[in-house]
């Protein structure tokens, strides 16, 4: 069985202090895919930011304290690629995927727009590029799965407060019908809705009024994998035993060996 992890830190340094590393090492999961680092190498050379056994994989933004990728693999991958082959995921470092041969694992960081229009206009030309890549590796021979905030709720039972949200960013028409045709044009699959179709089931909670306590939250985490990999999925977990971020830890088991 393969178990892969996704988990937006908010600062790999901040989760650190909040016994992520002491987690990860009790859990000795597979693949651990995270996002926003928010820290150059240089700042995660400490053994606090190493697991052992473990082969480590940085990709940090540009600009310091911000966004970054990692992975952490017990195999060591055939090869690793960072980026996509455009600015925004390039120098912000929102991508980094590892291929094992008979799968490819990629931790992805997707931009918010909360933050205002011109961010917004940022997560839409994100989603306008990396279309036609996923596009290209649905026709792959080597399954792909790739796991990640992408910052977008999709259907209504995936955040609480969803008719007050419909002129929000995450929860925008145009995001939803991106992941539309993700699912249902290009073949890609939501693994999580595969083995969990409750509702209630959150990735991500405001830091304002109370929200983590009352659950009200926004599935904004995913596993994306390709068809091939469908039939394998066998078990979900969002970890909230535990709080290291905003984000919870999403992890999935798969019927696979590296």
């Amino acid at each position: 069985m393969l178990s892969v992890a996704s988990i937006n830190v908010n600062g790999l340094r901040s989760a650190a202090k909040k016994g992520l590393f002491a987690w990860l090492t009790k859990r000795q999961l597979d693949v651990i895919c995270i996002q926003e680092l928010k820290a150059q190498d240089h700042q995660l050379d400490e053994p606090d930011f190493h697991l052992d056994g473990y082969h480590r994989y940085l990709f940090p933004a540009e600009r310091p304290g911000y966004s970054g990728v990692a992975l952490y693999s017990k195999i060591k991958p055939k090869s690793v690629k960072t980026g996509l082959g455009f600015a925004q995921a390039d120098t912000e470092g929102r991508y980094i995927e590892a291929d094992y041969g008979s799968v490819k694992i990629a931790s992805l960081y997707l931009p918010s727009g909360s933050s205002g229009p011109e961010r917004q206009a940022c997560k839409d030309e994100f989603l306008e590029l990396y279309m036609p890549i996923l596009k290209k590796k649905a026709k792959e021979a080597t399954p792909y799965i790739v796991v990640g905030d992408y910052n977008i709720a999709h259907k209504e039972i995936d955040l609480k407060n969803w008719k007050s949200n419909q002129k929000n960013s995450g929860f925008l028409p145009h995001e939803r019908a991106w992941l539309d045709e993700l699912f249902d044009h290009v073949g890609f699959v939501d693994a999580f809705r595969v083995v969990d179709q409750r509702p209630d089931q959150y990735t991500w909670w405001s830091n304002r009024g109370q929200a983590y306590a009352k659950n009200v939250g926004w599935r904004i985490d995913y596993h994306i994998v390709s068809p091939a990999l469908k039939s394998k999925i066998k078990r979900a977990e969002i970890y909230k035993d535990e709080k290291f971020s905003d984000h919870a830890p999403l992890i999935l088991d798969y019927d696979l060996k590296l």
